[in-house]
């Protein structure tokens, strides 16, 4: 499999990482280098450079950090994953298609990509990756066709205005990408981009706005970087607050409420198990999957605005029952005494045993977790894991579910002050 999801062309050094990044608090967007202190690229500057990486990690609001690396220069010739990834590639799609700064995005298994990785540096065209040594064609055609409604290509074809048809090529062009065979309603929407992360992200909204833009679903809103009312008088500095209150104030006026939380299960009527509902912020969709038992797949920032306009998403991942599984159970041995401060820790150690995967932890089920022990424990899996959701046995709604046949086992256990993660101990669904 070599597929390009987003064309455009592209020559650079080759720079690979084995982890995922999370460039929402990992790369400067003023600079492009890596300011994660933890990540193997801390301190290396990722413009111009060919990027790989397994996926991302982390917060949806990288988004609208690689759309502000796009637009002042700073931004990776090209992002190249072995694995699905929609957060960094719809900061792409939209820098190229809204503000005519293309960025390649590739997807490659894993022989070509661990070749790629060996090399020093790549030229990318919509047909070809080459390197000194080698040349890679490239297909631009989805895994699976995509079958909208009669609905769907009246909104695509521009019969609601330009705004919904912007909205709609870019929902089609992410569901193509993810292999999606259609589009799904929702019922509701939580945006994420309202943070003001960059000036990027009130670029896209006041373009949005200006253009008309109007939710068609009940759309609620993330915690903003400020406070709307109060910031003058708090003294925050005029070139800070001026932006994100204008930030805020776009999607306001494009319909969403002004719910300014990063926690929207907690707001009355939260969502009901089996619900198919659009939601952004990392802690918000694995509460939602986890506690809920509602279904959203981690929106990236930008997306969750086209979604909201045309109350469409793409049907893919954890929308779908055989994408819910469990893919590694984690026995977990808690120590003999602890507080509420396990949960934190638990969901951190949680999503370094399964950044790429949906776990099982097992050996909580005389925990009796409350409502803000399992939103710690979300919060803080999100911070280590790309998986839009975990089960815990005998808590969360769906950890009945078999795990997958190639699932394997790991174990946390209470080894001295802390716990800590163990070896792989033993393989297959049964351990």
């Amino acid at each position: 499999m070599a597929h390009i999801i987003v064309p455009a062309a592209a020559q650079g050094a080759v720079l690979a990482s084995s982890e995922g990044l999370s460039f929402w608090g990992g790369v400067d967007p003023a600079t492009g280098k890596v300011i994660d202190a933890h990540h193997p690229l801390c301190g290396q500057s990722l413009a111009g450079k060919i990027l790989l990486m397994p996926t991302s990690r982390g917060s949806c609001t990288g988004s609208g950090v690689l759309l502000e690396l796009a637009l002042n220069g700073h931004a990776p010739a090209a992002l190249v994953f072995r694995e699905a990834e929609d957060i960094l590639t719809l900061g792409a799609l939209i820098a190229g298609k809204m503000f005519d700064k293309p960025l390649a995005v590739l997807r490659l298994g894993t022989e070509d990509y661990d070749l790629l990785a060996k090399s020093r540096s790549a030229r990318i065209t919509p047909e070809m990756l080459s390197t000194d040594d080698w040349d890679l064609p490239l297909s631009d055609r989805p895994a699976r066709a995509l079958h909208l409604t009669a609905e769907d290509q009246a909104m695509l074809d521009g019969a609601e205005g330009k705004a919904v048809q912007l909205a709609m090529e870019i929902t089609c062009t992410m569901a193509r990408g993810q292999g999606a065979e259609r589009l799904v309603d929702v019922t509701r929407v939580h945006i994420d981009g309202c943070i003001y992360a960059s000036p990027a992200n009130l670029l896209f909204a006041q373009t949005m706005a200006d253009m008309g833009s109007k939710v068609r679903v009940p759309t609620t809103m993330n915690a903003i970087s400020v406070d709307h009312g109060n910031w003058r008088d708090q003294g925050v500095p005029p070139d800070f607050g001026l932006p994100a209150s204008r930030l805020a104030d776009a999607y306001v006026t494009m319909g969403a409420r002004p719910s300014f939380t990063c926690a929207p299960y907690q707001l009355p009527a939260p969502p009901e198990r089996g619900e198919f509902i659009a939601w952004s912020e990392s802690n918000a969709v694995i509460y939602a999957n986890s506690v809920l038992g509602a279904r959203t797949v981690k929106h990236p920032d930008f997306l969750d605005l086209c979604i909201a306009l045309t109350a469409r998403a793409p049907l893919s991942g954890v929308y779908l029952e055989e994408h819910r599984a469990p893919r590694r159970v984690i026995e977990v041995e808690l120590p003999a005494q602890y507080d509420e401060a396990i949960w934190p820790m638990l969901g951190w150690l949680a999503g370094q045993a399964a950044p790429d995967r949906i776990p099982l932890l097992r050996g909580l089920e005389g925990a009796a977790p409350n409502e803000d022990d399992l939103k710690a424990l979300c919060a803080a899996f999100g911070t280590t894991s790309a998986a839009p959701m975990l089960h815990v046995a005998g808590i969360t709604p769906e950890a009945d579910l078999p795990p997958v046949a190639e699932a394997d086992t790991v174990r946390l256990t209470a080894d001295g002050p802390a716990p800590r993660l163990a070896a792989v101990q033993r393989r297959g669904r049964d351990g």
